[in-house]
């Protein structure tokens, strides 16, 4: 019932917000907008969307033949895309990883062997970003400040909860002991507060010393495996720059090539940066206001909505509807081999 409230959420906002963005514009209006984009293009942007699925996929299946645990790239590509879809339906995007833990539970595959591979994934996922935002702002400045200027406060506090998630994490892996003792006075301190119920403290107070001492563990296999974590961060740039790269793959759907590659991908990253971390189901709203407010000036009055439109299929919807395909069929398929275990 809660992942139904949060798709029923996001669509409305996402109805909200389009009726905001085409408020003055016939529907005929905009299916002759959207006419005009090359589907050859729109085409590769389907399969940059796919790829940067299957970019995880890789991540877990070369993580999975480090330990010597024996699956097929297709039952990864199937917890990726399960993934995906929780984590485009949760706020903050939490929910995916834990479903992909379940459903490699569900495959044989020891929780201890899945924690890390997540774990992984999640930091890799995050630094890649704050890494390659960094980066981009640094050297490419001028067209940060230029077409994301009027953003910019919300890229700062980005760039701060990005930062603080990653801090935590070192924070676990550094310093375990110290980790655990501060989760524990927080949560003392919100159960004073009544922030939270006293009858979910003990409950809460275990859930946090499991996940730090999971996570010391993880931080002493990446420790004796630092050529492994390269490999994870390299895979994951390259996931993540394929994603960024829909906008621009939108862009020369239209005919467009005045605005260079570099500049267009800059500011997808800025705007990944910005909203990412606010809790709102996939970050619903929000990410459609920051296209429109980066990408009018690059995509003209005229192509900016029809780009949005196609942008947010591509790189949401899609991924979106082909996990709620996979998730259904492979709860169909647990709930059969349980029957048959049973029986």
């Amino acid at each position: 019932m809660k992942y139904a409230l949060n798709i029923g959420l996001i669509l409305v906002i996402t109805l909200f917000t389009l009726n905001l963005i085409f408020k003055e514009q016939e529907l005929p209006e905009i299916i002759s907008d959207l006419k005009l984009a090359d589907p050859r293009w729109i085409a590769l942007g389907a399969a940059a969307a796919i790829f940067f699925v299957a970019g995880e996929s890789s991540i877990i299946h070369y993580m999975l033949r480090v330990l010597e645990q024996k699956t097929s790239f297709l039952r990864c590509l199937k917890y990726s895309f399960i993934g995906f879809f929780f984590s485009y339906i949760t706020p903050s995007s939490t929910g995916g990883q834990p479903m992909q833990m379940y459903h490699m539970k569900k495959d044989k595959i020891k929780i201890g062997y899945s924690t890390l591979i997540m774990l992984l994934i999640t930091i890799a996922y995050k630094s890649v970003l704050v890494l390659l935002a960094l980066g981009f702002l640094i050297f490419n400045f001028d067209t940060v400040a230029l077409y994301a200027g009027d953003m910019k406060w919300l890229i700062v506090l980005g760039f701060a909860l990005n930062l603080s998630f990653i801090i935590l994490l070192l924070l676990v892996f550094i310093k375990p002991i110290w980790a655990r003792a501060l989760g524990i006075k927080v949560v003392d301190l919100l159960t004073k507060l009544h922030i939270m119920k006293r009858r979910n403290k003990e409950k809460y107070t275990e859930k946090l010393i499991r996940i730090c001492d999971t996570y010391a563990m993880g931080a002493d296999y990446i420790k004796k495996n630092l050529s492994v974590v390269f490999n994870v961060f390299l895979m994951t740039a390259v996931q993540r720059i394929c994603l960024f790269s829909i906008t621009w793959i939108i862009y020369r759907a239209y005919g467009m090539n005045e605005t260079r590659y570099i500049d267009i991908l800059t500011i997808q990253i800025m705007i990944a940066v910005a909203v990412e971390m606010l809790p709102l189901p996939g970050a619903a709203g929000i990410t459609e206001g920051c296209f429109l407010l980066a990408f009018t000036e690059i995509f003209t009055m005229e192509r900016v909505k029809p780009a949005l439109l196609i942008s947010r299929g591509l790189n949401f919807y899609l991924i979106l509807i082909i996990g709620a395909v996979v998730t259904f069929a492979a709860h169909i398929i647990n709930i059969k081999r349980d029957k048959k275990q049973t029986e």
